[in-house]
């Protein structure tokens, strides 16, 4: 827990110094003549996007992080040298501009007050106790642990993916994972971030406690309480560094915070053009979250509107900058621009993953969604398998589920009334339900798992539902009666699901994880050789952890491009199809 304390902590203040930088440069370039003329003053001096909160500053500056850590690692390991420029930078900044960064948190601490700072304490201690301990997913001795040895081993290898499949699903959060593991130090490889991402989260969440002040729900709190929701059922699985629970983390802090910008009023295009940057910043995490995107139609509109040339050309080069990179190591990595996406085949490379294995792995990750764990049923219509994949799911997801389809018109007819009518704010907040509800059909009609968009079944409906409630008893005047039912149906949930996650944690409670983290599981090995050089196998099952590097599930019948590991791998001739 202690050494978990302190990676959260330089974690936080390398966020928060490099998108105060970034944060600033934008304001600067886009903010109009007065930004710019504001911007000539002393170095440091302004306060630059304000509004957005000391969380936005982090998350602009975790996005910038990754894509540092993405483009470092094509050209070198991400270890002590990565780190050392970012100190580096992050130092001088903190020099340089120390009169804006401390303005920034005097603006969002002066209203702060000392029992909100004790909680936001415990909360720091409480996420950092979660990420010390807990299980590690399954998937993380498949691959994620592997594939972040890589990146701090080598950066980028050509053709890895050739070794194992799994290890071409390039999420940028194994980048991010490796420039904060300190695997460099010589001890044990950290994997922190993920639980960082979930305290973002909840200091975002926290904020639904407001409610209780102004007497009245947003549909913002609604949103807030599902983030809640999802935070309590990760808890004790945040330790591991899956790209879900990256993608699923930050796509609940977009909507939040999209909707908190609707709902105050925000006339401004720039927050919505640096959330839709957020938006492309999650398909790098995770492809599956490519439609959250359409919340860009907001800034969008408002350029268009205004023949805001320069900036919609700026922030769609930033948008490529952003994922830019993932590409690149895309391609490095299996030889195709999306894996497992065989549509798009634009390189003709030796290291190149060989198309039947890369459909074949589309199949599976499709079909092992369904809860089919056969192959060969792919091609089945949905009335062939939506009903025993329905049945396989728990009773709370069920009923979301269905509140979720029913919700999906619902959004769409809003979001056209709203247009036609031109209520401007409602258009705005329908906007997001029918974002949630599009994503929430391609999952369902894609790779239904839960755990792959449990953030879209858990939003379509309340954000939807939510939504028009909401609107409609603050026209016709039922806004206190609504918020009192409400308010009793909260506070009787949040005790009993509270009152359980304590007992959980008590239960759970160990001292053994309190300076260090728990470490990455590892197995029982096997060796084989591939032109003289040294790789591991799992004795049972696929599993291969951490420590046996480099290692496959199985031995894999590949070739070397070159005499070493750094040049590659590639499919024997005979082998490609």
């Amino acid at each position: 827990m202690l050494s978990v304390s302190l990676v959260f902590l330089y974690i936080l203040l390398s966020a928060y110094i490099t998108g105060y930088l970034v944060l600033s440069a934008v304001d600067r370039i886009f903010g109009g003549e007065k930004g710019q003329a504001e911007g000539r003053k002393e170095a440091g001096s302004r306060v630059p996007y304000s509004s957005a909160g000391v969380c936005s500053y982090v998350m602009a500056g975790l996005v910038t992080v990754t894509v540092y850590a993405q483009l470092f690692s094509l050209f070198y390991k991400v270890g002590l040298l990565a780190n050392i420029i970012l100190a580096t930078v992050c130092i001088t900044a903190a020099a340089v501009f120390r009169r804006g960064l401390l303005s920034v948190l005097k603006v969002q601490c002066c209203g702060i007050h000392k029992g909100k700072k004790i909680f936001y304490l415990f909360l720091f201690l409480l996420f950092a106790y979660g990420t010390s301990r807990g299980v590690i997913h399954y998937d993380t001795g498949l691959y994620h642990a592997q594939s972040i040895r890589w990146i701090e081993e080598y950066g980028i290898v050509k053709g890895l993916g050739n070794l194992h499949c799994r290890l071409a699903y390039n999420s940028s959060s194994f980048s991010l994972s490796a420039l904060y593991s300190f695997s460099f130090l010589g001890g044990q490889s950290y994997h922190c971030v993920a639980g960082f991402f979930a305290f973002l989260l909840a200091l975002v969440c926290s904020r639904a406690a407001d409610a209780w002040k102004r007497k009245r729900l947003l549909l913002s709190d609604i949103a807030r309480l599902m983030g809640i929701y999802y935070l309590l059922v990760i808890f004790d699985e945040m330790i591991s560094p899956a790209s879900d629970y990256f993608m699923v983390l930050t796509v609940f802090y977009i909507v939040i915070r999209y909707l908190d910008l609707v709902e105050e009023g925000e006339e401004n295009w720039i927050p919505y053009g640096l959330l839709a940057l957020a938006c492309v910043y999650t398909v790098s995490l995770k492809l599956s979250a490519a439609l959250i995107v359409l919340l860009a139609v907001k800034p969008a509109a408002m350029l268009i509107k205004e023949k805001n040339g320069k900036g919609i050309a700026g922030f769609m080069a930033l948008g490529l900058a952003v994922l830019a990179p993932y590409f690149v190591r895309n391609v490095l990595i299996s030889g195709w621009l999306v894996y497992p996406l065989t549509a798009i085949d634009l390189f003709s490379v030796d290291w190149k993953i060989p198309e039947g294995i890369a459909q074949y792995d589309a199949k599976e990750i499709q079909v092992w969604g369904r809860g089919l764990r056969d192959v060969a049923r792919y091609g089945e219509p949905v009335r062939g398998w939506i009903k025993e994949w329905f049945a396989g799911q728990r009773a709370l997801d069920k009923l979301f589920i269905i509140a979720g389809a029913a919700a999906v018109p619902v959004s769409i007819a809003a979001l056209a009334a709203a247009i036609v009518k031109k209520l401007d704010g409602q258009r705005d907040l329908m906007l997001a339900a029918v974002t949630v509800n599009f994503s929430f059909l391609c999952w369902l009609f894609s790779a239904p798992l839960i755990r792959y968009g449990c953030v879209y079944v858990w939003l379509a409906a309340p954000v939807t539902f939510g939504g028009l409630a909401l609107w409609l008893v603050r026209k016709e005047g039922w806004g206190s009666y609504f918020w009192r039912m409400i308010s009793f149906l909260l506070v009787a949930a949040g005790v009993y699901k509270f009152f359980s996650f304590g007992k959980e944690i008590v239960a759970a409670y160990t001292p053994e994880y309190f300076i260090y983290q728990k470490e990455y599981e590892n197995f029982e090995m096997g060796s084989y050789e591939i032109e003289g050089i040294k790789f591991y196998y799992p004795i049972e099952g696929d599993r291969a952890g951490y420590e046996a590097f480099p290692s496959s599930p199985a031995k894999a019948d590949i070739a070397l491009r070159g005499p070493g590991i750094r040049d590659g791998f590639q499919y024997k001739s005979e082998n490609r199809k």
